[in-house]
């Protein structure tokens, strides 16, 4: 067999076994995380952790996919271990700048989620007070 080919073969597997375990591991422990930029909605959470999910899929493995050809062949062992590191290891760049860029999105919208949350009040003020009631915000009478 070319080594050419046992090149494609084992930059697939790692490739794509990679892109899996990153994604399993992204979605398992990402769940907290979107449950608190949601607010506590689970299902919402469930939902647009699954969405990442697949799209984090999408994206990687058509890079994956697009950057499998080799334009100069593999020749000896020592090409062959050359093209996988820089093969591999362009898709471990992209693995974690996607992820980052997931990250900072999220954490955008957690940070503005918990400025809203700080601006609303928790009580809805009332606007009643018993008559006769003295306080340090009521101006005091005329004549004291």
């Amino acid at each position: 067999m070319d080594l050419t080919v046992v090149a494609y073969v084992v930059y697939l597997f790692v490739s794509v076994g990679l892109t899996v375990w990153v994604a399993r591991t992204l979605s398992r422990n990402g769940r907290v995380f979107l449950a608190d930029v949601l607010r506590g909605n689970e299902k919402l959470a469930e939902a647009v952790n699954h969405l990442l999910v697949v799209g984090f899929y999408l994206v990687n493995l058509g890079f994956v996919a697009l950057y499998l050809k080799n334009a100069d062949g593999v020749a000896t062992a020592r090409e062959l271990f050359e093209a996988l590191s820089v093969k591999v290891g362009v898709v471990l760049l992209v693995l974690g700048v996607m992820h980052l860029g997931n990250v900072w999105v999220l954490s955008r919208i957690r940070r503005r989620s918990a400025l809203e949350r700080e601006q609303t009040p928790p009580v809805a003020p009332q606007g009643w007070t018993p008559p006769g009631a003295q306080g340090p915000w009521v101006a005091p009478a005329a004549g004291r």
